[in-house]
């Protein structure tokens, strides 16, 4: 069995530091770099490229809502043209700055809010659809499993590859519970190995009220700028190799 190990790097900004690029780069098999938009600068973005050519990890375009203050988790309605613009110009910059670090960009996955928004609403996807169709329609575009964008994008003729979170709390229904809600980010590194063992094997995660849903990810994801990043990431890898699953990039 393979699966790929993702987590959203790139997102230091200026003085300010976040994350430890370096050593999730020894541990993950792609890297969702950020692209300007909701953090990340472009001295910044080019060293993290740089690392991840020298380890061989997959890198993608992390696009986002034009949100440096709110680290693009804040859910926007913007207009269609905006939107599709903003992410063409994103993932042009990356491309750009990848090519520079002896590499490229192999697939597009939406941060934060703008992740969660298109996971569902139809317009917001559509032209997140277009911008990457628009670039190179044969960018995967990474999704939230089971998510109605999932079909959208298949549908548009992109290649999906669904998305799984080691570190986030589930609701019943498979989306992600809201941030700032209790359980809706995890910490402890057992935990969060064990499920997403059982995931891999079973095709199930819990949820927050003890239930089980099902879900089927081809990718999974620890956050980078989470506290505990670096032991989860290690515990997840750990224990999923321990159980015979190959780490490898899908893209």
């Amino acid at each position: 069995m393979k699966i790929d190990l993702n987590s959203d790097l790139g997102e230091s900004l200026g003085v300010w530091r976040m994350g430890d690029d370096a050593a999730m780069l020894g541990l993950v098999t792609s890297a969702n770099v950020a692209c300007g938009f909701h953090a990340g600068d472009p001295a910044g973005m080019l060293a993290t490229l740089k690392a991840a050519a020298e380890r061989g990890v997959a890198v993608g375009a992390h696009v986002a809502y034009p949100d440096l203050v709110g680290f693009g988790r804040r859910a926007m309605d913007i207009a269609s043209a905006d939107l599709v613009a903003g992410v063409v110009y994103q993932i042009g910059a990356l491309q750009a700055l990848a090519r520079a670090a002896g590499t490229k960009v192999r697939y597009v996955k939406p941060h934060g809010a703008l992740y969660n928004t298109i996971a569902h609403d139809a317009r917001q996807a559509r032209d997140v659809i277009a911008a990457i169709r628009a670039v190179d329609a044969s960018l995967p575009l990474v999704v939230l499993a089971g998510a109605p964008l999932a079909r959208w994008a298949a549908d548009a003729g992109l290649r999906v590859v669904a998305e799984a979170f080691a570190d986030r709390g589930y609701a019943p229904d498979g989306t992600l519970l809201p941030r700032g809600t209790p359980g809706a980010v995890l910490h402890d590194p057992t935990r969060v190995a064990q499920r997403m063992q059982r995931l891999v094997r079973e095709g199930v995660v819990e949820t927050a009220d003890g239930s089980l849903v099902r879900l089927q990810a081809d990718s999974i994801c620890v956050h980078g700028d989470s506290p505990g990043a670096l032991a989860m990431t290690t515990q997840v890898r750990h224990v999923l190799e321990g159980a015979g699953v190959t780490l490898a990039p899908f893209a």
